[in-house]
C-alpha cells in the first residue's frame, strides 16, 4: 500500500496567504455590493438633512437683518441660529458615526460600555462642563443676553460674537476675543438691553452765569433731538440736570440722555462738539480743575527766586 506524500512545509505559508488573500476579496465584495450603497444612502440623507439645517439657520438670520427696528428681537434669533446650528452639527455627527459602524457591521456596543464605564470617572473631573451647559440652558431661557448685544461677564465687557450652551464669545473694543465659560458667568451687566443712557459732565468755569449756561444747553439739546441724524436715535430729549457739584472754579452740569441700544458714544461725541462750538460763540469758559490751575499758576515776577537744590 503506496502512502501519500505528505504537503511540502515550505507551500504552508502560501496557501494561508491565499486563503487570506481570498477572505479579503469576498469581504470587500460583499462591502462592495451589499453595505457600500447603504452606506452612501446614510450619508446622502444626513447631508440632506445638514442642508436644510443650514437654511433654516441662513433663513433665521435673514429674517433678524431685517428687523432693524427691533434689535432686541433680532439678537435673539440670531442666539437661536447660533445654538440651533451647533446642537443640530453634533447630533448628525453622531449619528452619521453609529449609522456607518452598524452599516459596516462594526459592533459598537463594546465600545459604548467602556465609554460608560470611562465617563463614570471622566464626568467626576468634568463637572464645569455639565455646569456649563446647565448655565447655558438658564441664559437661553431667562434671555440674559443674546447675540450682538453687549455684555460685562467674568470681569469682562465685549460685544457677543457666539452664544453655545457651553460657552459665550465676546469680543472687546480693540479686537480681542475672549471665549468665557458659561459657568464663570455668575453676574451679568448688559449694557445694551433696550436702551442705553448717556451721561454727560459738563465742566464749565464758575465765572459764567448758571442761568444762561443752562439755557444755552438746553437749546443744544433741543437742536439735537431734532436733528435728522440722531432724532432716531435719541429716545427723549436730552435732559439738563442744573449745577450739580462745585470744585472752586469748576461748576459740573450734567446732561443725561437716553438713546437707541449701542448708540450712545456717537450722540456724546456730536454733544460735545456742538458745546465747543456754542461755548466759543457765547464767550464762556470751560471749567479747569484745582490742579490745573495750580500747573498753570505764573510766578510772580517780584519773588525772590527759588534757592538751588542739591546737586545743582
Amino acid at each position: 500500500m503506496m502512502l501519500l506524500n505528505p504537503l511540502n512545509p515550505q507551500d504552508e505559508p502560501s496557501l494561508n496567504l491565499k486563503g487570506i488573500e481570498h477572505t479579503w476579496h469576498a469581504d470587500l465584495i460583499v462591502m462592495v455590493r451589499d453595505r457600500l450603497p447603504k452606506v452612501l444612502v446614510t450619508l446622502l440623507f444626513l447631508f440632506i438633512l445638514w442642508r436644510i439645517v443650514a437654511f433654516f439657520v441662513k433663513r433665521i438670520k435673514r429674517v433678524a437683518d431685517r428687523r432693524t427696528g427691533n434689535a432686541h428681537r433680532a439678537a435673539q434669533l440670531r442666539t437661536i441660529a447660533s445654538t440651533l446650528r451647533a446642537t443640530s452639527y453634533a447630533i448628525l455627527g453622531l449619528l452619521a458615526f453609529l449609522q456607518i459602524l452598524t452599516l459596516l457591521n462594526i459592533p459598537y456596543t463594546g465600545l459604548l460600555a467602556s465609554a460608560g464605564i470611562l465617563g463614570v470617572g471622566i464626568g467626576l473631573g468634568a463637572q464645569s462642563l455639565f455646569k456649563d451647559i446647565i448655565n447655558g440652558i438658564f441664559i437661553l431661557v431667562e434671555d440674559q443676553y443674546n447675540v450682538g448685544e453687549v455684555v460685562k461677564v467674568a470681569a469682562l465687557q465685549g460685544t457677543v460674537e457666539n452664544l453655545t450652551l457651553r460657552s459665550t464669545t465676546l469680543r472687546d473694543g480693540d479686537g480681542t476675543v475672549y471665549i468665557v465659560p458659561n459657568s464663570q458667568v455668575a453676574t451679568v451687566a448688559n449694557l445694551s438691553r433696550d436702551y442705553s443712557v448717556g451721561t454727560l459732565n459738563l465742566s464749565v468755569d464758575a465765572s459764567a452765569n448758571p442761568d444762561a449756561v443752562i439755557t444755552l444747553l438746553k437749546q443744544l439739546s433741543r437742536e439735537l433731538a431734532s436733528d435728522v441724524a440722531f432724532k432716531d436715535i435719541l429716545l427723549d430729549t436730552p435732559t439738563v440736570l442744573g449745577v450739580n457739584e462745585i470744585k472752586g472754579r469748576e461748576v459740573i452740569y450734567p446732561i443725561n440722555m437716553r438713546v437707541r441700544a449701542n448708540q450712545r458714544d456717537g450722540v456724546l461725541r456730536e454733544l460735545r462738539r456742538r458745546v465747543i462750538l456754542a461755548f466759543e460763540s457765547n464767550g464762556i469758559p470751560l471749567g479747569v480743575s484745582a490742579d490745573m490751575l495750580l500747573m498753570q499758576a505764573k510766578r510772580d515776577p517780584t519773588a525772590p527766586p527759588a534757592p538751588p537744590t542739591i546737586g545743582s
